[in-house]
């Protein structure tokens, strides 16, 4: 099945970053780099020391980052606020997934 750019929703599928939850921590530290840039000097290597996978990422606290040895408080809530929209793009996109395949399932009866 093809959609209106021409391409295969099997290609489309293709085209999918890795889910958050099956991030390592190599794949947190480019999500980092690229989406927290000007805190990225500064706490990388918490990041690291603490083995942050997508796994914890996505339940990562404003306390857990203090835990982390962040303590400026904007730089928290801005980490946060950023980890939130992340969050929330994955579980939309789970949403999806799980909406395709109900609709596949019922087409298929």
């Amino acid at each position: 099945m093809n959609n209106r750019d021409g391409n295969s929703t099997q290609q489309m599928e293709e085209k999918r970053p890795k889910p958050v939850f099956f991030w390592n921590n190599t794949d947190v530290m480019k999500w980092l780099k690229r989406h927290c840039g000007e805190y990225y000097d500064l706490y990388y290597q918490q990041f690291v020391e603490h083995e942050i996978t997508g796994r914890s990422l996505v339940r990562i606290s404003d306390v857990t980052l203090q835990r982390m040895g962040i303590s400026d408080a904007q730089h928290r809530d801005d980490i946060c606020r950023i980890i939130y929209k992340l969050k929330l793009k994955s579980e939309i996109l789970e949403m999806k997934d799980l909406e395709k395949k109900v609709y596949n399932a019922a087409t298929y009866e």
